[in-house]
């Protein structure tokens, strides 16, 4: 099988029957199968999916969320059940446009791409509210991330098999896909421009609280991706650093006082000196940062995946 298209959604039943006809006459001559991931919907999107004939050649699957789990968790349970060769994600919204999926799989086969992802050159979105903020948080992304993406979070993407098959998308982290094939040693990461629509019915499931959730999410993924298998690295040398400022700090205030008491100069206690405590904060603070990272590496070196590694080849 040439394809596997998965389409998370969230009460998009007005939209599939016209997603799906769109698909079928963009991808005319592959062979592919159609997984509607169906997060929790509260609408009559599972209905209309059950309503698809599952068919042989093209067959139309569908998984369907007891709850609302989010799109991290749509896309996990759509990777586990991929059986094409490549990989498709686009979103249920028909704000992605299925006629950009040729070109993205010849990306792939030809030009030896691992991922493809969309990037809405033109948006139709409000610019206040999505262009803006969006153009902020792709900025950030590229610096933090390394990967000169425009549009990290657009739902149009391609992939190889292997990619989606050894990354694991929890949380919220859908948005960071990218940086998750590259950390898990697929680097040839390719963008291509697509045509973006307006949302055509219902409303957008995600407001401005989903700038703030990346930004916290992009920092835990970096944190991970440099210390997660080696906390003390982190930790450790920040305690460190900490705990010597302290110490500095106060044996200087206390060979000052002892200086000033042997002179017969004018002198204060240390313990009236503001800047005592504050030494004595820095090495308590060292101390306990130094602990957390002995306990993360306690933690790190018991942990059952502790040697699992992407080997690509073997003879």
């Amino acid at each position: 099988m040439d394809l596997s298209i998965i389409i998370p959604l969230y009460n998009e039943a007005d939209s599939l029957p016209e997603l799906k006809a769109w698909i079928e006459k963009a991808l005319e001559g592959f062979t592919y199968e159609i997984i509607f991931v169906d997060d929790g919907s509260t609408d009559d999107s599972w209905k209309v999916i059950s309503s698809f004939p599952a068919g042989t050649g093209n067959p139309v699957r569908g998984i369907r969320f007891r709850r609302n789990y989010g799109k991290s968790a749509a896309l996990y349970e759509g990777f586990a059940a991929a059986e094409g060769d490549i990989v498709v994600t686009m979103d249920a919204d028909l704000q992605d446009s299925p006629e950009e999926i040729p070109e993205m799989v010849r990306m792939i086969r030809e030009e030896g791409y691992d991922l493809v992802s969309g990037w809405k050159k033109k948006r139709k979105d409000n610019a206040l509210t999505k262009n803006l903020p969006s153009k902020l948080y792709n900025w950030t992304a590229r610096k933090v991330t390394g990967i000169k993406l425009h549009d990290m979070n657009c739902g149009l993407k391609a992939y190889r098999k292997e990619v989606v098959k050894n990354i694991e998308v929890y949380g919220e982290m859908h948005r960071y896909i990218p940086y998750l094939a590259k950390n898990a040693g697929f680097t040839r990461i390719g963008e291509k421009p697509v045509h973006h629509q307006k949302r055509k019915y219902g409303k957008s499931k995600f407001g401005m609280s989903r700038f703030v959730n990346g930004l916290l999410d992009l920092m835990s993924l970096w944190f991970l991706s440099r210390f997660g298998g080696k906390p003390m690295h982190f930790f450790g040398t920040s305690g460190i650093l900490m705990f010597l400022v302290g110490f500095v700090m106060t044996v200087w205030i206390i060979a000052a006082k002892l200086y000033h008491q042997a002179a017969g100069l004018k002198f204060r206690a240390v313990t009236d000196q503001p800047l005592f405590y504050l030494a004595l904060v820095a090495v308590i603070l060292g101390v306990m940062l130094f602990l957390a990272g002995f306990l993360g590496e306690m933690v790190s070196r018991s942990s059952t995946e502790r040697n699992n590694y992407q080997i690509r080849d073997r003879i």
